[in-house]
């Protein structure tokens, strides 16, 4: 409801729009008797006709003609939402394309799929070891034969061909942990497979090499004009240092400063891809005992909530004062399911043994409080941001964890895995990444007409 409210408050026409919203209001809540909707339950009814009224909403509100550009024409992604896919004008969709509009995508569950992976798994060189647990030795393959079943609608298989075309001379960047960069991974994998010449494919080098001492990656699809990038930023904000009384370096986080790398390299990006999580639960940032810093300001003791809204806080500004959004699409994806028993990942935590998804679809893990701060954040931004609300999809996924396979089994050793560290936070490739590619692959089928034509030029 106070996505309701906000809608009639944030017209720019209020006196015209609130009689044309109430009348589909009207309309919509008769149509809650009808048949046809009779399978649905209420709560993803009223979500369906709210998502509705705030498509209308965006029409209204959208800037106005004075101010769009020739690319505004085209369907483009609309205003915040952490969970559909929104247009401003859906008339030159199909109908399996306009369906996804109106559907949670992120609400769903997994289904048994024994088609192929769209790569396989052991031949992308491109996987780091960590995350390839086929060459790690992992001897189960049915976590890869799961697909991702939205409730309420059908997602188109991926398609490498038809993303690179879409993606042809444009920038994509991924920035923050190694959550993204499992995704970014996968992105890259999943896109060269579908190539005849995987030659074709090939690191940045050259006056770019030296941007690896601050966390730059980047592969280049030569045929395509197209760069798929990476920037760590584990917490998007800057990592810092101050000197203590005694006259020691003692490390800090700036949560009133974006990470210095992030403004270098985004201004010619068409799609930037947002993450940040993990880092805030490991036990520095989480006690926040002289770590969090503001301006000269070093908190004593700081709640790790309060700095992380901070954080996003900075984020978010330097996103909507830096950012245009008529020519970059900005995605921003929500936090990975961890899944470790008995402990910690440094206290014995393990994952070990899984090889299938939760089956009870009842089952709910906990909601991370880190992506209500998000979701409240990226509601007040002016900048459009789609909201990649994976929380739920991993809930699920005990199975899809790298755990003892991080290490091949020369470095683990084959005997008692008693004492290693498991990895039950990051994802084996192929694998549970690839389904967060496919709807970002949905995505951008709905939105390929905002992607700004402009050749990718220099990486700087």
């Amino acid at each position: 409801m106070a996505n309701l409210k906000n809608l009639f408050l944030s017209t720019k026409h209020p006196s015209t729009t609130q009689i044309f919203l109430t009348s589909i209001f009207f309309i919509s809540l008769f149509l809650l008797s009808s048949s046809s909707l009779s399978d649905f339950s209420p709560s993803l009814i009223v979500s369906s006709f709210t998502s509705r009224l705030l498509t209308a909403a965006n029409f209204f509100s959208s800037p106005s003609s004075s101010t769009s550009t020739a690319s505004d024409t085209n369907t483009l992604l609309s205003s915040v939402s952490p969970r559909r896919i929104g247009v401003k004008n859906d008339s030159k969709l199909d109908s399996a394309t306009k369906e996804l509009t109106s559907c949670d995508i992120f609400d769903g569950t997994w289904v048994f799929d024994d088609s192929e992976p769209v790569y396989s798994p052991g031949y992308c060189p491109f996987v780091e070891d960590k995350f390839n647990c086929y060459k790690n030795g992992r001897p189960d393959s049915g976590f890869l034969h799961h697909r991702w079943k939205p409730h309420g609608c059908s997602i188109p298989r991926f398609n490498g061909k038809k993303m690179l075309q879409m993606l042809r001379g444009k920038r994509l960047v991924f920035v923050g942990d190694s959550l993204n960069r499992n995704m970014w991974e996968s992105l890259v994998c999943s896109l060269r497979s579908t190539l005849e010449d995987k030659n074709g494919v090939f690191k940045v080098s050259g006056k770019q090499s030296n941007l690896q001492n601050e966390g730059f990656y980047g592969f280049r699809f030569k045929d395509f004009e197209c760069s798929i990038d990476f920037i760590k930023s584990p917490f998007l904000v800057q990592e810092s240092e101050v000197l203590d009384v005694y006259g020691k370096k003692r490390e800090t986080l700036r949560l009133d400063m974006i990470q210095r790398s992030i403004t270098k390299i985004y201004k010619n990006a068409d799609i930037v891809i947002f993450n940040t999580g993990h880092w805030w639960t490991h036990q520095k940032t989480y006690e926040g005992k002289g770590y969090f810093q503001e301006g000269n300001r070093v908190y004593e003791r700081l709640e790790v909530k309060e700095a992380y809204t901070k954080a996003l806080h900075t984020w978010a500004d330097w996103v909507d004062s830096n950012i245009n959004s008529t020519k970059t699409r900005v995605f921003f994806v929500g936090y990975s399911s961890s899944h470790f028993r008995k402990g910690a990942w440094n206290m014995g935590g393990r994952c070990d043994g899984e090889t299938k998804p939760i089956q009870n679809k009842t089952y709910t893990g906990v909601y991370p409080w880190m992506m209500k701060v998000v979701e409240s954040v990226i509601s007040d931004m002016k900048t459009p941001v789609f909201y990649m609300n994976i929380t739920k999809m991993t809930w699920y996924r005990t199975d899809g964890h790298p755990s003892v396979y991080r290490q091949p089994v020369e470095v683990r050793g084959s005997s008692s895995v008693a004492g290693m560290f498991q990895d039950c936070s990051h994802w084996c490739l192929p694998g549970v990444p690839d389904s967060w590619n496919q709807l970002l692959y949905a995505t951008l089928l709905v939105s390929r007409g905002s992607l700004p034509d402009k050749s990718l030029g220099t990486l700087l």
